[in-house]
């Protein structure tokens, strides 16, 4: 009796997903055999567009023990920044992105380099294509000619740049002072210390930006254009936890219900001089079934009106950030406008900005540098790259109709336009938003690719 092939997993995308999800894989008895391959372009592999930046004033927002890779195993990136240069004078409270993106690359690297009966290799390239064979394999092509006869084929893909801030007119996005992508490599230090900037959104990537621009020496004004008009909260000395309270919560199917129990939690909590921020904390592992519960309508409703504000909430900066900014702002340094970009049209070497604020007639400003530092492009019927394009034409992939990512099965199988889902193709990480609403952050993300890991084992297993 013949003995059956190892199986072939391809992962496409080597950022903090791709890398968990490998990872994972590699820790799976059933897959001890299996041939895995994962597909990233960049330099090096492991922290992909988050954590590649190589600046030292770019801070993860987490404290170290809730950043392993392992949910089981908690202290694991905290060990080993204990053996890092940057504490050489004690861990740092908030670590710097680029020590993370560091600590993935170095594990990522060392199962590359492993022995062992199975088999990792990593393609630096980027896929294009993942046509169906007759025999149910998928044809994973890449750009440099290789193809991947595959069992299974794993879209990681992270995070996609931000759409236009405005239109219709996109002759701005080709303009020398529009810079679309904050992240570039040198992208901001073409920025002159006297010249004048404007920044779209006030999120935690704005909040980098400023840094940045203040450590390369930057002394002009700045604005920052944002719909809400709120800086990321910032966190707080570590505090007690509070007590889980997901069962007053299990049955509620409204924005509102939800609300409610909240802030009776949040009098209760502040009644005992506790913090608002482990009171959301503590909904954390349920935040996923709290979105799950609401019919569509209800999640319309939370996008269109406090999806800004649980952001500022949610996702927070840290303290010596938050500081920074206040500090550039009480000096002048930093004006924080309310509104919304409807317009940006060149106007010699500069941009023009037209921004309307709610409720009141727009203004136009002028800058001679325009960063777009708003969200990432979620909605996959409008993403342009050529995987995502070539499966969405085949029918293999369903955007969501809210426009946060793809429809899958529990496990990350996608949904087919015909209804049926695939048996081959998967996906993790912000992709999954219409499932979880959260899912970028590392603990969930972990959780995914351990998850996604004991399932493809068990299916090989099958």
């Amino acid at each position: 009796m013949p003995v059956p092939a190892p199986p072939v997993i391809t992962v496409v995308g080597g950022g903090f997903a791709g890398t968990a999800l490998v990872l994972h894989l590699r820790q799976q008895a059933a897959l001890a055999q299996a041939e895995i391959h994962l597909i990233e372009p960049r330099e090096v592999p492991g922290p992909g567009l988050a954590y590649s930046a190589r600046r030292p004033e770019y801070l993860l927002n987490v404290r170290p023990g809730g950043l392993s890779l392992y949910a089981d195993a908690p202290e694991h990136f905290a060990a080993w920044l204990q053996d890092q240069p940057e504490s050489a004078n004690g861990a740092p409270e908030f670590a710097s992105r680029a020590s993370y993106g560091r600590y993935l690359s170095e594990n990522l690297s060392a199962a590359l380099g492993a022995t062992g009966p199975g088999h990792l290799r990593w393609h630096q390239t980027t896929a294009v294509a993942a046509p169906a064979l007759p025999d149910g394999r998928r044809a994973v092509q890449l750009a440099n000619g290789t193809e991947i006869v595959s069992d299974y084929v794993v879209l990681a893909l992270g995070n996609f740049p931000s759409p236009p801030p405005a239109g219709p007119d996109h002759r701005y996005l080709h303009h020398p002072a529009y810079h679309a992508d904050p992240w570039a490599p040198r992208n901001l230090r073409r920025i002159g210390p006297d010249d004048s900037v404007l920044l779209i959104g006030s999120g935690l990537t704005a909040v980098d930006v400023l840094l940045a621009l203040r450590q390369d020496g930057h002394r002009a004004p700045i604005t920052v254009v944002a719909r809400h008009g709120r800086w990321p909260s910032a966190h707080v000395p570590a505090a007690p936890t509070y007590p889980n309270f997901y069962s007053e919560l299990a049955a509620e199917t409204t924005v509102l219900g939800v609300i409610a129990v909240f802030k009776r939690h949040q009098r209760l909590a502040q009644a005992q001089g506790i913090d608002w921020r482990p009171v959301l904390d503590a909904l954390r592992p349920d935040l996923g079934r709290i979105w799950a519960a609401w019919p569509l309508l209800e999640q319309q409703r939370f996008l269109r009106h406090l999806a800004g504000l649980w952001a500022v909430a949610r996702h927070r900066s840290p303290p010596q950030n938050a500081a920074a900014v206040a500090e550039l702002t009480a000096a002048g340094l930093v004006q924080l406008q309310v509104g919304t970009v409807r317009e940006v049209l060149p106007d010699g070497d500069q941009l023009r900005v037209r921004v309307r604020p709610h409720g009141r007639a727009g203004c136009w400003l002028t800058a001679q540098h325009v960063v777009c530092c708003a969200g990432p492009l979620l909605n996959y019927s409008r993403i342009a790259d050529p995987l995502v394009t070539s499966l969405r034409e085949a029918g293999h992939l369903t955007p969501d109709p809210l426009g946060l990512g793809l429809l899958t099965d529990e496990h990350g199988a996608l949904l087919g336009v015909n209804g049926g889902l695939s048996r081959t193709l998967f996906t993790l990480g912000p992709s999954r938003r219409p499932a979880y609403f959260e899912s970028t952050a590392v603990p969930e993300l972990r959780q995914q690719a351990a998850a996604l890991a004991q399932e493809l084992a068990r299916r090989v297993g099958i």
